[in-house]
């Protein structure tokens, strides 16, 4: 989906260095989203996302999906698709049916 939020995000970067940062979440979906950082991570790694309501969830860096000079992108998903990572974006998505 072609929207876009506002996010905090915390975890370790490539040198285990800690971090936490605002950031803006592009591509929102229900399994996650893409996320533009200022950090080089490796893909794998778990960060955590705090919205504006205060909510957080886990995600998994699955994939590199931009590199450039000092600003990547990353693609996420939410490790636990439960309740809090289902309304993590505030939106009601389509259902796959």
């Amino acid at each position: 989906m072609g929207l876009s939020a506002a996010v905090g995000l915390s975890g370790e970067d490539r040198l285990k260095c800690s971090f936490t940062m605002p950031t803006r979440a592009t591509n929102l979906n229900k399994h996650g989203a893409a996320v533009q950082l200022t950090r080089d991570l490796p893909v794998g790694s778990v960060v955590q996302l705090r919205n504006k309501m205060g909510s957080q969830v886990s995600a998994r860096i699955v994939a590199l999906l931009k590199a450039s000079p000092g600003v990547s992108t990353y693609g996420i998903e939410f490790v636990e698709q439960d309740g809090g990572a289902t309304n993590f974006w505030g939106i009601s998505f389509p259902s796959n049916a």
